[in-house]
């Protein structure tokens, strides 16, 4: 099998990759996993299994936090036409 000769000429032009998430993911992100560690930090310090918090406020805020977490990483700004 015979190679096709190559081109001589111009190489084409590389531009930059962009960035697969933006600032506002990353912010987002960190607030999530700030509230999942505050809500494990605060089951750590109540030191009670049968507790309010334990029982009633972390579960909604984890799992809140988590879903918010998920959302920050799929989250995608619309591209502005130019």
């Amino acid at each position: 099998m015979k190679s096709l000769p190559k081109k001589a000429g111009k190489k084409p032009e590389s531009k930059p990759a962009d960035m697969p998430l933006g600032a506002i993911n990353y912010v987002m992100i960190a607030c999530g996993a700030a509230v999942i560690a505050l809500s494990y930090l605060g089951m750590y310090l109540e030191r009670d299994v049968d507790g309010f918090f334990s029982l009633y406020i972390s579960p909604f805020t984890l799992v809140a936090a988590y879903a918010w977490t998920v959302f920050a990483v799929l989250l995608r700004r619309k591209k502005e036409a130019s």
